[in-house]
């Protein structure tokens, strides 16, 4: 009976494919993997004028939560760059499509992996390494069709013409 007990508690945890990258989703739909710690300060160096937000701070009809530069890019999460000027705006649907249109083919267009470059030189360079030409978001098909097939319907504006209530 003992046998019995101490066998059934033994559990295999099932192996899930984990990812220990932070993605960062540029302006221009870039998207970049950083496997090593890095601070939002030095992702956001290189687009001066955006902030990062975390993918999982979105909500819609919210306001924004941007990272202060101080925060460190945890690893597993995707985080998203807007424009200084949305800064206090509310999260719209709009920003919502740019990101699942530009997580659509994420696996075809993540550029390229930053890890340290520790070859004979002390400079602690980065070393990039480029899959692919940076897209526009727009660029992709589905989204270009959105944008052409659901423009909203504008309304009839034509007189109406009434009965004067003495003519009945």
């Amino acid at each position: 009976m003992g046998n019995y007990a101490s066998s059934c508690t033994l559990i295999i945890p099932p192996i899930m494919k984990t990812n220990k990258a932070s993605r960062v989703i540029f302006p221009s739909g870039e998207i970049r993997q950083y496997r090593e710690q890095i601070k939002a300060a030095e992702v956001m160096l290189e687009c001066p004028s955006f902030f990062l937000v975390n993918s999982r701070s979105l909500n819609i009809n919210r306001r924004f939560s941007p990272l202060s530069a101080d925060e460190d890019l945890e690893p597993g999460n995707i985080y998203i760059m807007f424009s200084m000027r949305r800064v206090n705006s509310m999260v719209t649907p709009a920003d919502m499509a740019l990101f699942w249109m530009a997580g659509n083919n994420a696996g075809k267009r993540i550029s390229g992996r930053i890890t340290p470059d520790t070859a004979t030189s002390g400079d602690a360079t980065e070393a990039v390494e480029a899959a692919e030409e940076p897209r526009m978001v727009v660029d992709v098909p589905e989204f270009s069709y959105r944008m052409v097939a659901c423009r909203s319907r504008k309304p009839f504006l034509d007189t109406i013409m009434e009965d004067p209530i003495g003519a009945r």
